[in-house]
């Protein structure tokens, strides 16, 4: 727990005002409850039994003002306690999102959304109670049971030994109580984050689902995740709820101790009623922060697994480092020299040389595997090379920081992402919305017609992953998005895969006009999307086994012409 506290010490003295606040609640709460035990004694030998009529006044007004003492305290400190958790776990949500966002495409792979979600959500909401409430809730809680001690003590130290010799008793049960709690914590938020992901899935594949009918199989799956986070939560429960019982039972051994002892000094007039009872009445209060002491503790290992599952994400590093040069000037020359890229035992790309100039359109081909996806990731710095060097404008792609380099580049993938935004935020993702660029690069994607029967046009709000848009409409508007970016270096990944043939033309026609200045590299799947580009890559296993335009490859290589018979039909 120390070493979690430390890391979260620089986010803590951010708040030193806040928890000035709560300090001074603390201190009012702590006050008035010192106070109420000491109030008995005048309440019994003044009151009742020296009968001292001023005391029916003063006493009840009194109470009044310690109880309306400790209402402030209590609500002061409530209200920062809740602002500081709530402050910084807004932040930390942030901090989160932000550092898993920019940790490189190999973690995102290897990672579940669901898992990820879980963290930012449910991990961050956990640790809540770890930065808002434990440390004010710790300090006082202990500061009230060092007063209440303290004052048993001046009132009778006898006594005070008796009731107060099981306290460390409690100590040795609820560290083994704790150890406990922490392992089912880490098992139970490790089990969340199966039933997020499972519960992902089933939205993300909702058409498949029904389309086979498999409602029943999909909640039966969800079914075994929930009932076992079901399970484990309950053994969290069983193991943690012993601490109040414990407390209770211990405490009551103290109490039946001081009520023997106290007694017989009472009869044996050593001690008035009005001391004993002031005494009985604080070390009643004095077991009431340690039983809460006793459940913040076990609460705590709750929090503690969930900083500790957070922090892992915090201080995992990227495998893709940052370069600090400023790619400023379009991207006009592209280099891959013996490039190679292993994944697991099999190479994803084997010995890559290539050069491709601004104005070339590439076009690449081969079967599922060889190495085309690859070779585009390489360009968004998805990964970095095992061996080989990739050059943008004669210059190692490592040395550019990765926003300015991005910043040349558009991709239009096999998956087409819309964003629950409008039409016009979709196209100028981003960047600034200019509406007249937005209808320009809409037009070129050939998609003017559609957004003109739309009810708002470019300002319609897009459902989420644009499920109001057909497949051909979302493939039109993720073009349009590439062209409004306006880089000098374009990448489709079987961009027109849901166009109808004459679409893609008309589109094509546009593309060629457009990209006449840039460089342009496609993944194909239709023969019709290749004809025409100035030079074709055929890939197969990772590597280049044959390169040239259209008329050359079917002359030379038999893997192009039985390619392109596939592509063709």
């Amino acid at each position: 727990m120390r070493k979690i506290l430390k890391r979260y010490l620089p986010y803590i003295k951010e708040y030193k005002l806040q928890y000035l606040f709560v300090f001074v609640g603390i201190v009012l709460t702590v006050a008035a409850t010192t106070a109420t035990a000491h109030i008995m004694k005048p309440l019994m030998d003044d009151m009742f039994i020296a009968r001292k009529e001023e005391m029916l006044y003063l006493i009840p007004i009194a109470l009044i003002a310690i109880y309306f003492l400790k209402a402030i305290g209590r609500y002061v400190q409530s209200v920062f306690m809740n602002y500081i958790g709530q402050h910084i776990v807004t932040r930390f949500r942030e901090i989160l999102l932000d550092k898993i966002i920019h940790l490189d495409m190999t973690f995102l792979y290897v990672n579940r959304s669901g898992e990820l979600i879980s963290r930012v959500t449910n991990d961050i909401n956990r640790i809540q109670y770890f930065v808002s409430n434990m440390l004010p809730e710790l300090f006082r809680e202990s500061l009230t049971v060092i007063a209440l001690i303290v004052y048993v003590i001046y009132l009778n130290a006898t006594l005070a030994f008796y009731s107060l010799i099981v306290v460390p008793v409690v100590i040795y049960p609820l560290i083994l109580i704790a150890k406990k709690l922490k392992k089912y914590s880490h098992r139970s938020q490790a089990k969340n984050a199966d039933v997020v992901t499972r519960l992902t899935e089933v939205f993300n594949n909702s058409e498949i689902i029904k389309a086979n009918a498999t409602e029943k199989y999909e909640v039966e799956r969800f079914s075994v995740q929930n009932w076992q986070f079901f399970k484990i939560n309950m053994k969290s429960v069983y193991v943690g709820e012993i601490v109040s019982p414990l407390m209770e039972i211990i405490g009551a051994a103290g109490l039946a101790a001081v009520i023997f002892v106290g007694g017989k000094e009472v009869y044996d007039g050593k001690i008035s009623v009005g001391e004993f009872t002031a005494f009985l009445t604080a070390v009643g209060l004095v077991f009431q922060p340690i039983r809460r002491i006793g459940s913040i503790y076990s609460k705590i290992q709750d929090a503690v697994a969930a900083s500790e599952r957070v922090f892992e994400i915090l201080d995992t590093q990227s495998h893709i480092s940052d370069g600090e040069k400023l790619l400023e000037r379009d991207i006009w020359h592209v280099e891959f020299k013996n490039v190679t890229l292993k994944y697991l035992d099999s190479f994803a790309l084997d010995g890559i040389n290539i050069e491709i100039n601004s104005g070339e359109n590439i076009a690449l081909v081969g079967d599922s595997g060889g190495g085309k996806s690859t070779f585009i990731n390489m360009l968004l710095r998805f990964y970095d090379p095992d061996s080989g060097v990739v050059l943008i404008n004669g210059i190692d792609i490592k040395e550019f920081n990765q926003v300015s380099l991005k910043h040349h580049i558009s991709l239009v993938s096999q998956r087409i992402y819309i964003f629950q935004d409008t039409l016009a935020a979709n196209v100028a993702y981003g960047q600034e919305i200019d509406e007249a660029k937005v209808h320009e690069a809409l037009k070129l994607a050939d998609a003017s017609e559609f957004v003109a029967s739309l009810e708002n046009g470019i300002d319609t709000v897009m459902s989420e992953a644009g499920t109001n848009l057909s497949g051909g409409q979302r493939q039109r508007v993720a073009i349009a998005r590439a062209i409004y970016k306006h880089s000098s270096l374009l990448l489709f990944d079987e961009a027109t895969s849901a166009l109808d043939n004459e679409s893609e033309k008309r589109i094509q026609a546009s593309l060629n006009q457009y990209t006449k200045d840039k460089i342009t590299i496609t993944i194909a799947h239709r023969l019709s999307t290749i004809e025409d580009a100035d030079k074709i890559v055929v890939m197969q296993k990772g590597k280049i086994v044959a390169c040239g335009n259209h008329q050359e490859l079917l002359k030379n290589s038999e893997v192009y012409q039985r390619l392109a018979g596939e592509l063709q039909s």
